[in-house]
């Protein structure tokens, strides 16, 4: 029997970009992006369908045109279209796809450059903040599991818990922390090594303390391409990490 259709939604600005959900979550992507594209490429030419295997990411897709007509048409003929007996919801996306700035702006643009450090630090501040959500959850269920019933009117003095996002997961700022780098590093070392990317400020050692280093950045886009652009090199023997600063 065939779903029956989701209420209807305002489909947004209109931009080469359609956003699709509603869509089967059981469906492999390869078998999912093929059958888009088979009926998406009927409304014009496809420079790329998006759809991911995450959890959040799951029964949602992006099919990319290279013209906003072609997406309009599309949304007005396949708006509540059945794909796998599910009635596909579609609205304009909310931002430009890499591949239509890619084709508008060249991919050795700076706009290009600049649209994907955009996208890549909304993506590290929300892993920031599933990440958070993620490690409270568990936490305020065992609290409320083992937490003894007081009398009415009395509130308690001792402080809340702290959550810590993991390293890794800390949102973008402009000083990175770097860890596992040799003993006997130098500051001259790191420097040839983040010099290279536009804003680069300055290194600080850390005295007596052997292994780790800031960088400091003028502006967010220069620390993003850094981190992204060293992240898991060898320097030496060892393989360095580097993540933002803890604020």
């Amino acid at each position: 029997m065939t779903a029956p259709a989701p209420a209807a939604v305002s489909v947004g600005t209109p931009s080469c970009t359609v956003y699709v959900r509603n869509l089967e979550e059981s469906i492999k992507i390869p078998t999912l992006k093929q059958s888009l594209e088979a009926i998406f490429s009927q409304y014009g030419t496809i420079l790329d369908v998006v759809a991911k295997r995450s959890l959040k990411a799951k029964g949602q897709a992006f099919v990319v045109f290279d013209s906003v007509s072609a997406a309009e048409n599309a949304i007005k003929e396949v708006q509540a279209f059945p794909l796998f007996n599910k009635p596909m919801v579609l609205a304009f996306a909310k931002s430009r796809s890499d591949a239509t700035v890619k084709r508008e702006a060249g991919e050795e643009s700076k706009e290009f450059e600049a649209h994907k450090r955009r996208r890549l630090a909304e993506k590290e501040r929300k892993q920031a903040q599933e990440a958070l959500e993620n490690q409270r959850r568990p936490t305020e269920i065992a609290a409320a599991a083992t937490k003894p019933k007081k009398p009415a009117g009395l509130k308690s003095t001792a402080p809340a818990a702290v959550q810590q996002v993991p390293d890794e997961y800390l949102p973008p700022n402009t000083t990175l922390f770097l860890r596992e780098l040799p003993e006997d590093v130098e500051a001259e070392t790191l420097i040839g090594l983040f010099g290279q990317f536009d804003g680069f400020k300055e290194v600080r050692m850390v005295p007596g303390r052997k292994g780790i280093a800031f960088v400091e950045f003028e502006n967010l886009e220069g620390a993003i391409s850094a981190k992204e652009g060293t992240g898991g090199a060898m320097l030496g023997e060892n393989v360095i990490k580097v993540t933002y600063q803890r604020q």
